[in-house]
């Protein structure tokens, strides 16, 4: 089964924003923890989430994605910046103890011109600070274009963060097809090369959930900007390629494309319609 769904608005609930995914022919979907551009947390509704359970259990649900803040820097220059986003992560890794089977996704962070050595020590220093040995949530780096100072850019940074947690055996990647591309690997021409090349530096099990995105920004361009599926410089057959790859086939994935509902509705029937592996 193609698992696969689009970024909702939880501003209803949880158990809302499911009954939204599945009227789209999703059987997944992504969330903000928070405000992404701000810190404020919406309430947990217990109700809520066990209507969530019974629904993520009668249509078969893949894991869902919660999407840490856009402010949540652990690697600012500034302390009151890094004391924030230490806040976030760990009040995040909280509430996902209540939501169902949800993997946590946050951008590494910027280093702000402290070079991206520095920047990699704090980030791992926040996350052991957070991550302990009986941690059961996924908590999955994702992958960045190079935009700036960001740290993420390469395998290699994701590389260093992962080997310098303790308890790493829940921490992965969430690899962006739009980031990716425009990070410099050539998903377009080379796609079983660039997963050899993850599987080379980090391993490929590491790898536990996609962001499908079209780019409107040419190869290695660092820069990040999201398309439609099959109007950017990725295309649609590389997409279809990335649902249907063997090393890729069975993982969510999950659309950040620049739509509204109808809109992902219209992806998710072209993606399903051209995945090979259902039953």
């Amino acid at each position: 089964m193609l698992n696969i769904g689009c970024h909702l608005s939880i501003s209803k609930g949880y158990y809302n924003a499911a009954l939204e995914a599945v009227s789209i022919g999703a059987n997944t979907f992504q969330f903000f923890t928070r405000n992404p551009r701000g810190g404020k947390a919406k309430e947990i509704d217990i109700k809520d989430i066990n209507k969530l359970k019974e629904l993520m259990n009668e249509y078969k649900f893949a894991p869902l994605f919660a999407h840490g803040a856009y402010t949540m820097n652990l690697s600012s220059n500034k302390e009151e910046t890094r004391e924030f986003a230490n806040m976030i992560l760990k009040d995040d890794l909280e509430r996902l103890r209540i939501i169902p089977n949800t993997y946590y996704v946050f951008h590494p962070g910027s280093h702000v011109g402290q070079g991206s050595e520095k920047g990699v020590e704090i980030i791992v220093d926040a996350l052991n600070n957070v991550i302990s040995e009986d941690n059961n949530t996924v908590i999955l780096l994702e992958g960045m274009s190079g935009k700036g100072t960001e740290i993420g850019r390469n395998m290699e940074e994701l590389k260093s963060i992962i080997d310098g947690v303790k308890y790493n055996k829940n921490l992965g990647i969430c690899i962006d097809t739009c980031h990716l591309y425009s990070a410099g690997y050539d998903i377009v021409n080379n796609l079983d090369g660039v997963l050899q090349e993850i599987d080379n530096i980090i391993g490929i099990d590491r790898i536990k959930a996609v962001h499908l995105n079209d780019s409107k920004v040419e190869f290695a361009s660092n820069k990040d900007r999201h398309e439609v599926i099959g109007e950017g410089t990725i295309g649609s057959d590389t997409i279809i390629n990335v649902i249907n790859h063997p090393l890729l086939k069975d993982l969510p994935f999950n659309l950040e494309t620049p739509n509204e509902l109808d809109g992902y509705k219209k992806e998710i029937e072209i993606l399903r319609r051209e995945y090979k592996w259902e039953n």
